[in-house]
């Protein structure tokens, strides 16, 4: 196999933006779109010459797919995820991997049981800029890492509708971080508000981060900022690094300083060929299901926390 029959449920801001991807990757044919608006669907459609459908379910049902995205909202995850991993479809599901911890593990066992792959599509460790800085930390550029922080912040996006700030922005964070730490999140403690009229759910929040390995990390998000900004440091004992995922830069500070050359790339575009790549050579996905999980858990654990005003222990049980 060198190339991949590919679906796409749900094609709206991201979905669309999947199709887009798709039909430009060597080893992907896209077969299929579906979503229930009817407009978006022949649009989409119509635009990237392939089949739509409104029901989900008649993409699952041609033989010949290999696998689908699934960039339904988050409330939907579930159900067309477990249908798909049913009918033998290897799966990327959007972030957050479902709407509840006991839907996500659900998920991975039922693809564990079925020998389908599961990817969580945490778009952000494909940005070359983090890609760059966790090379230079496994070079320990800057040392023993100590702390890291992110300010992940902007206005508020009309088109979610289901979650908050801290499942829709702060999740990027938490995997990012757990990535370049190499550990999983331990504790934490979070503090979360809501001043816009507009939004039903948290449209700010700060976090207050423990991890395995014993290093710190604070992430502040939010949807009140008039323009966008997503930036992140790591402090270490010998200096800084710092990036910044929109300009796709890095910059380390203290006893190596430099500006590294980073080559810039879509974050999607290496994310599919990624998830496209682990189902031809039948590798785990860079981004699995219990990746997912651990992500969930964390944002989930800090609600808890916000609500309770206490700090929450996570453990790192999956199953």
């Amino acid at each position: 196999m060198n190339k991949v029959n590919v679906g796409v449920v749900g094609v709206g801001a991201m979905g669309h933006n999947h199709v887009r991807v798709y039909t430009r990757l060597k080893n992907a044919n896209l077969l299929a779109v579906s979503d229930l608006m009817k407009g978006t669907l022949s649009e989409v459609s119509k635009k990237y010459n392939t089949v739509g459908f409104v029901d989900y379910d008649n993409i699952l049902k041609m033989p010949e797919i290999d696998a689908v995205s699934v960039c339904v909202p988050t409330t939907y995850h579930y159900e067309v995820v477990m249908s798909a991993i049913e009918q033998g479809k290897h799966v990327l599901v959007e972030k957050p991997i479902a709407f509840t911890l006991k839907e996500a593990k659900d998920m991975v066992r039922a693809a564990r049981k079925e020998g389908v792959k599961l990817a969580t599509g945490h778009v952000e460790r494909f940005n070359p800029a983090v890609l760059e800085a966790k090379k230079l930390l496994r070079e320990k550029l800057i040392g023993e890492v100590v702390s890291v922080s992110a300010k992940r912040v902007g206005p508020f996006p009309p088109r979610i509708k289901d979650v908050g700030v801290t499942i829709d922005l702060a999740i990027h964070e938490v995997d990012v971080m757990a990535y370049l730490m190499d550990s999983p999140v331990s504790r934490v403690y979070a503090h979360v508000g809501s001043r816009l009229e507009k939004c039903e759910y948290e449209d700010h929040a700060e976090i207050m981060m423990e991890f395995y390995n014993q290093a710190t990390g604070m992430l502040e998000v939010n949807w009140l900022t008039p323009y966008k900004k997503r930036q992140l440091e790591v402090t270490g004992t010998d200096g800084i690094i710092s990036l910044d995922y929109i300009d796709q830069n890095v910059e380390v500070y203290g006893k190596h300083a430099r500006k590294v050359r980073v080559p810039h790339h879509e974050p999607l575009m290496e994310e599919l060929d990624s998830f496209l790549n682990a189902i031809i050579l039948d590798e785990k996905p860079k981004i699995t299901g219990e990746d997912g999980i651990h992500a969930l858990k964390t944002v989930l654990a800090a609600m808890k926390s916000a609500k309770e005003k206490i700090p929450v222990n996570i453990d790192i049980d999956i199953d």
